[in-house]
């Protein structure tokens, strides 16, 4: 559901309001799972990258950075694109995780239209990540699509 910045009698919140409440929303979910466990459950992370990414009118690549029990060290918003297409560098890539110390990390990206069937450059440049991160012992564990609905490159034994 999209809401535009002038308020309207259908939308009780204007997109600011909306996306800040999105906000504390999701940082309440990550410290739950910062006390309470971690992120290795496909269903958790979709929740958490649906508030995090969901209400964004543009493409966002964004990587959450876990240590080695898989607790969230941060959550970075790292490429910014248009409707349909966001350039992703995997040498960015690689140097966020390293400046992190990251030893997994799970991708995710939103796709404004709402259809979150990954394409083949999702696919691709997934792969290219993987292999970059490999070198340096940094696993993927995901890469989250996310739209009306979320598709896990993970469950569907892409990664």
């Amino acid at each position: 559901m999209r809401t535009t910045n002038q308020s309207n009698h259908h939308y009780p919140f204007k997109t600011s309001e909306l996306n800040e409440l999105l906000e504390r929303a999701a940082e309440a979910l990550a410290l739950k799972y910062k006390r309470e466990g971690t992120f290795t459950n496909p269903t958790n992370v979709k929740e958490y990258l649906k508030l995090k990414l969901g209400a964004h009118d543009r493409e966002v690549f964004a990587v959450m950075f876990l240590d080695n029990q898989h607790q969230l060290i941060s959550f970075e918003e790292l490429f910014f694109g248009t409707i349909d297409a966001a350039s992703v560098y995997p040498r960015e890539v690689l140097k966020a995780a390293l400046n992190h110390n990251a030893a997994a990390v799970v991708f995710a990206h939103n796709h404004p239209s709402g259809i979150a069937e990954p394409s083949q450059a999702d696919r691709r440049i997934t792969q290219r990540l993987v292999d970059a991160l490999k070198l340096v012992d940094i696993r993927v564990l995901d890469h989250i699509v996310v739209g009306e609905n979320c598709v896990s490159f993970a469950e569907k034994g892409w990664v």
